[in-house]
């Protein structure tokens, strides 16, 4: 079986000290905004795009990259991790995956009105870092999110 892989970009969003999940109805997991990389766009503005339809928020992204002298590139914004999730397993073999390019940013407002239809609002939950690690939250969403709020200079 040939594997298909999508890259994807995740956002943990921070304002006052807490990350936002929201309630992924198909997949019954709650996870911070995020999706596919489309077609020509880069990774890092797939993350500022999934946020804004999401959550209707505008994020800044805390991955500012280094400076390298190239005449003919540019540096981009570096997620904060890659991790390569496994999606479709059937009796043992994986059929498809994402990897997943993780970004944190910090948002000016916890006022969710999402555009893209999918997510309510009502689905939104704000998590301080004690709400993180009192959960049943999958592990790799609580040290992300903790990460996420100290980075983003929010009290822990």
């Amino acid at each position: 079986m040939e594997t298909t892989r999508h890259f994807t970009s995740t956002v943990y969003i921070v304002n006052d000290g807490a990350t936002a999940l929201h309630d992924h109805k198909r997949l019954d997991l709650m996870l911070p905004p995020g999706g596919h990389v489309d077609r020509d766009e880069l990774p890092h503005l797939a993350a500022i795009r999934e946020v804004r339809e999401e959550t209707g928020l505008e994020p800044t992204l805390l991955a500012e990259p280094a400076a390298v002298e190239s005449p003919d590139g540019r540096p981009l914004p570096q997620p904060r991790h890659q991790m390569l999730y496994d999606i479709n397993v059937h009796d043992g073999e994986v059929g498809h995956q994402h990897i997943d390019m993780i970004y944190y940013a910090t948002v000016r407002s916890r006022d969710i009105t999402p555009t893209d239809g999918e997510v309510s609002p009502d689905d939104w939950r704000w998590y301080a870092p004690r709400d993180l690690r009192g959960s049943d939250l999958p592990e790799d969403n609580v040290t992300f999110g903790l990460e996420a709020i100290e980075a983003a200079g929010s009290p822990s």
